[in-house]
């Protein structure tokens, strides 16, 4: 099993959180480096097994952008387990960056994917449209890219699907509310689906109210196997399989950056 998007410099017991992913059976987890502070812990963290890295700055950031600030993620791009570049996108819903400026530097990741060859993973909230059509502007990346979180309506999803993008879901898919993201997750191509925890926030039904970490991403597993009428174990492959692709991982080559 795997974790394809969460941010595992945010845990002061890290030791613990993986060893507890390890007995969950996660094989591989992508973290995601979220804001420039967020580099160097990260990188250090990826020497680890198993582990790889996203760097780009969250919509968030978007005003703490500066000239070095893509130098620095170019440079450290060529880190042999640095496979794709963000969280970028737009976040229309708290607009803690001006809306300009996050779509200034969600097209300047944009450049920088198409240029190195790497996935985008993309934030989008209340911002869909918008993120769909700087993409058509800019370019859609050849290595694709993945919807962290997806929380749009199908006809969003398939919008990103003929793009060659994946979609993500998180743990809101097991929410008892969330009737609506369980019915797309249900009509996503098997090829095309990932599943993330987006630790530490967002933890599964069972969790809510405490800290998300990895291995809860069994709960989101059992929850989308349910719905899919999978077996687990059928299920689980599925979504390492489509991760590995993605990110381009060989099997058995989740080793030590």
């Amino acid at each position: 099993m795997v974790d394809a998007h969460c941010h595992l410099e945010m845990f002061e017991d890290l030791d613990g959180v993986l060893q507890r992913a390890r007995d969950a059976g996660l094989e591989a987890i992508l973290t995601v480096a979220a804001e420039e502070e967020a580099f160097g812990p990260s990188l250090k963290i990826v020497s680890r097994k198993g582990i790889y890295l996203s760097l780009g700055i969250h919509p968030h950031n978007a005003k703490d952008v500066t000239g070095g600030t893509f130098r620095e993620i170019e440079k450290l791009a060529s880190h042999p387990k640095v496979v794709a570049i963000g969280e970028t996108g737009l976040d229309f819903y708290r607009n803690l960056s001006p809306r300009k400026i996050q779509e200034e530097v969600f097209r300047r990741h944009i450049e920088m994917a198409n240029r190195l060859g790497l996935p985008l993973v993309l934030h989008c909230r209340q911002s869909y449209q918008r993120v769909l059509e700087i993409l058509d502007e800019e370019g859609i990346p050849e290595a694709g890219g993945m919807v962290h979180c997806f929380s749009g309506d199908m006809s969003t999803a398939e919008e990103f699907l003929k793009r060659g993008f994946y979609i993500s879901f998180s743990g809101t898919i097991t929410y008892p509310k969330a009737h609506t993201l369980r019915t797309i997750a249900r009509e996503v191509p098997l090829d095309r689906v990932l599943l993330e925890t987006d630790a530490p926030f967002l933890s599964p039904q069972p969790y809510r109210g405490k800290r998300n970490e990895p291995a809860y991403i069994m709960e989101t597993l059992r929850l989308w196997a349910q719905i899919r009428e999978m077996e687990l174990d059928g299920a689980r492959g599925i979504i390492g399989e489509n991760f590995r692709r993605l990110f381009r991982i060989r099997e058995g080559e989740d080793g030590e950056g």
